[in-house]
């Protein structure tokens, strides 16, 4: 059992010059960060609130004041200053929209967690009372972080969100020391983040779409076409992608590819005012979508075939033991996005993609299981 830190008194800091002055009294200090935000009929997160905290003190900040701080946008891109978050995912897309820039040295400790031997994708809450011995209150997790004041339930669920973060990390550390993975959890940090800036591209957002892999080259063309329209037009109204036009209707449209506006309104399930209000625009769409020039496009990934199936099976046996032998994680070992493309291109790119996998930390562990790996493949 890990020593749970003191339960934090409530402190808000209310204007920019004291965030400043906070925040730059202990420079070498490492910065426990969370948010608190809205998100139900916008397509960006709302924010509510910001906690804060720097070695045994805390702070609650309201967004307004955190918009003023020089010292706070400063400390969030600075590469040197370790930021330690808890599935940080939402939260680095709230500063990404909301203060328009890109955070650096972040530290996700649920991946750090995972890593260390937790279990992989285990809860705040969970973890806390596993290491700590404390149950967290978490009653106010969905209640309204916009209206003010907050309630005393909210500032103490809102500053336990951040106390235990620092123990944490040293718990983390000590785990991952003793694995000889010490380097493991920024890199890996590093990488989901880099990975949450490529997969939020408007003009890839077609290869989520579920289903998306049966329409044949032009139709994928459409929907990769719809799909960048949609993902803009949500982020200039700020509207959910649902509230705009959800993907099964993207594919239906695709499927059909309307030449007309009666073509248009006849597509199962199409609401009549997404044809009045987008009618013109999506068939626009559909036509320059049909003449693309489909070569250039990256085709959605269809489900391994039988024998793929098969190649991929024997793969993550092969990982499953590696992952087994370090108590690390298989999910985060070799995700299985990453080991379908290692199997999709095998015989053309096979190497280039395993190389990929095997890059920093990974390698470490991996790397005596190459030669296995590769036989497999060339199979």
């Amino acid at each position: 059992m890990v020593t749970a830190p003191p339960p934090a008194p409530v402190r808000w800091i209310r204007s920019a010059g004291d965030l400043d002055t906070w925040l730059t009294a202990r420079p070498d200090a490492m910065l426990a960060l969370d948010t608190e935000f809205e998100r139900v009929s916008t397509f960006f997160p709302i924010p509510g609130l910001v906690q804060l905290g720097l070695g045994d003190s805390f702070c609650l900040v309201d967004p307004s004041v955190v918009e003023q701080s020089a010292s706070f946008r400063s400390v969030l891109t600075d590469p040197q200053r370790p930021k330690l978050l808890y599935a940080m995912s939402e939260d680095l897309e709230l500063f990404r929209h909301w203060l328009d820039l890109e955070p650096a040295g972040l530290l996700d400790l649920q991946i750090g967690a995972a890593l260390a031997g937790a279990g992989f994708s285990v809860g705040y809450a969970r973890l806390v009372e596993t290491l700590f011995n404390e149950a967290l209150d978490k009653s106010a997790t969905r209640s309204d972080w916009l209206s003010r004041p907050l309630s005393s339930t909210q500032e103490r669920y809102a500053l336990d969100d951040v106390r235990f973060l620092e123990p944490l990390y040293h718990w983390v550390m000590g785990g991952l020391a003793g694995k000889g993975l010490a380097s493991s959890l920024a890199e890996e940090s590093a990488r989901f983040a880099r990975d949450l800036v490529t997969n939020s591209a408007p003009e890839q957002y077609y290869l989520k779409i579920r289903g998306g892999w049966h329409l044949p080259a032009s139709g994928q063309a459409v929907l990769q076409s719809l799909a960048c329209w949609r993902e803009t037009e949500c982020r200039l109204r700020d509207r959910p992608r649902n509230r705009v036009l959800a993907d099964p209707l993207l594919i239906a449209i695709a499927e059909r590819l309307p030449v007309s506006v009666p073509e248009l309104a006849a597509v199962p399930g199409l609401p009549p005012v997404v044809v009045r209000r987008y009618g013109e625009r999506i068939l626009t769409l559909v036509e320059a979508g049909r003449h693309a020039l489909q070569a250039t496009l990256g085709p959605v990934d269809s489900p391994l075939s039988r024998e793929e199936q098969g190649i991929y099976k024997q793969v993550k046996r092969a990982l499953s033991g590696v992952a087994e032998q370090h108590d690390v994680p298989i999910e985060i070992l070799s995700p299985r996005r990453r080991l379908e493309v290692i199997i999709r291109s095998r015989g053309q790119g096979a190497n280039e993609a395993l190389e990929a996998l095997l890059e920093g930390w990974r390698g470490d562990l991996i790397g005596p299981s190459r030669d296995t790996i590769q036989a497999i493949l060339a199979t």
